[in-house]
């Protein structure tokens, strides 16, 4: 079975875990316990894990962001999405992305927003499924 909670101080280094596979470089504990708590008590960081049999196997983040154009509606940005290459294909990913596309629900967010690197078509094909589309926007990024 697979519990959909969010992720909790203690869940961190399993996290740091999964992010390392998602990323292929380690995270720093320290900085990530620092920023995890500030981000938890903005209010508008929703870190989810996915429970399988009591192990994280996977986990995102949704950010609810302010607008200010036209009706004023927040949107939710998904960043950091991964579900362990061992447990894929059983449906986490999809209970994932429904449980935070009702968080966004619930802030009243207009829209949800993420990018995906060109070459994860496997993955395109999945955020197809669950109703996302693929608008040819073109994605910028600059290193700091």
């Amino acid at each position: 079975m697979t519990e959909i909670k969010h992720i909790a101080e203690s869940d961190l280094p399993a996290l740091a875990r999964l992010y390392e596979e998602l990323m292929g470089i380690p995270t720093n504990g320290d900085r990530m316990l620092q920023v995890f708590r500030k981000a938890e008590s903005s209010g508008n960081y929703h870190i989810l894990g996915a429970f399988h049999e009591g192990e994280l196997a996977g986990s995102l983040m949704g950010i609810i962001c302010l607008d200010f154009v036209g009706s004023c509606k927040p949107f939710m940005v998904i960043e950091n999405v991964i579900v362990s290459s061992r447990i894929r294909r059983q449906g986490i990913g999809k209970k994932l992305m429904e449980a935070i596309e009702q968080i966004a629900r619930e802030h009243n967010c207009g829209y949800i927003i993420f990018v995906s690197g060109e070459q994860r078509k496997e993955a395109h094909q999945f955020y197809e499924k669950l109703g996302y589309r693929d608008e040819q926007v073109e994605g910028f990024r600059k290193l700091l």
